[in-house]
């Protein structure tokens, strides 16, 4: 059995509200947030959809539904720009035209569009973490930010923003970076408060919209010279990023490290650049400055204590790179907390 959630309209809010009917849930609106709970005996999960301004929308989930559910976006007035982040197990886009199927594997970011000719359909798979994080964009309301911005359109990004109503169909398929990833957790994390909350998230999606498009004409520019990322080399760079994390207290050799995830220090040096935008040695010094703080906020361990646990040796040295990284040092940031926890008591 599969469930088919034909949508007339485009935006996060109505398919939320579409899929909310068609499995029966009760939407709860929180500010800007519109989502529900999958039921029980549906699945597990949920569903959430955020809508901004100048016709830009969110949707975000996490489900695990007991059938296949596909959304078909056929017959929308306003064909929108998606653009599908996939987070975790493959989901399927299929093509009405010849009907090919087109897995969106994980780390995948989707930027497609249907047009008057043909149309997408987006499938989850029943009994899989379906994972997506989803942008969509109004490309008729969005016009209007565009044209306060006075841009300049090369052919590449004017085929993709200024089909005001749709009409061309087109599809790109390609990895999205580890930045993106941390982008779509900080949006799914957001601990800011009060009116601050709607502008912390609505700038989280440009900045996700802008680090995607750049790689794709990037890309485009450099097809015929660069050579894209391998599957399966990214793989062994996520397992770099897991033996990181897992290992933190440890000296950790960029060398020995490129040996346990198969790959020669060349390769896992690229990978980390583009993927992560730093080198290895970067990505490690950030990660144990962040877990840190981390350590800082939610422990009673003394700084001493902190600095062997992210495997630095010298006091000195970490209370240096914290501040150069922070602005504050270690010692100052615990007293800073400590204040904090007295005045809240």
């Amino acid at each position: 059995m599969k469930q088919i959630i034909k949508l007339e309209k485009c935006t996060a809010e109505d398919i939320i509200t579409s899929v909310a009917e068609t499995v029966g849930a009760s939407l709860v609106e929180d500010g800007l947030d519109l989502c529900f709970e999958y039921p029980d005996k549906k699945g597990r999960g949920y569903f959430r959809a955020i809508t901004f301004s100048h016709g830009l929308s969110a949707l975000e989930f996490i489900v695990n539904p007991n059938v296949d559910i596909r959304f078909v976006f056929d017959n929308c007035d306003i064909n929108s720009l998606m653009l599908a982040f996939n987070v975790e197990d493959d989901v399927t886009l299929i093509d009405s035209q010849d009907k090919t199927h087109k897995k969106i594997e994980k780390l995948n970011c989707c930027l497609f569009s249907s047009g008057t000719s043909k149309y997408y359909s987006l499938e989850l798979a029943r009994k899989k973490i379906n994972n997506i994080f989803l942008l969509i964009i109004n490309r008729k309301e969005f016009e209007s930010k565009l044209s306060h911005l006075n841009c300049d359109f090369d052919d590449q990004n004017r085929r993709i923003f200024m089909d005001l109503n749709g009409v061309n169909s087109f599809l790109n398929l390609d990895y999205f970076s580890l930045e993106v990833g941390k982008l779509i957790e900080e949006f799914r994390h957001c601990d800011v408060e009060n009116f601050m909350k709607p502008i912390y998230l609505e700038g989280k999606t440009y900045e996700m919209l802008t680090y995607q498009i750049q790689y794709f004409n990037n890309k485009a520019d450099n097809e015929n010279t660069n050579k894209s990322i391998r599957k399966n080399t990214i793989k062994k760079i996520e397992k770099a990023v897991e033996i990181i994390e897992k290992d933190m207290d440890q000296r950790i050799n960029v060398h020995t490290l490129a040996k346990q995830v198969g790959l020669n220090q060349n390769t896992l040096q690229s990978g980390f650049k583009k993927l992560h935008k730093s080198s290895v040695n970067e990505y490690i010094k950030n990660k144990r400055l962040e877990m840190a703080k981390v350590l800082i906020e939610d422990s009673d361990l003394n700084i001493t204590e902190i600095t062997y646990k992210i495997g630095i040796n010298s006091r000195s040295y970490f209370s240096k790179l914290f501040k150069e990284k922070y602005g504050i040092t270690p010692s100052a940031y615990i007293g800073k907390k400590k204040n904090q926890k007295v005045k809240s008591a």
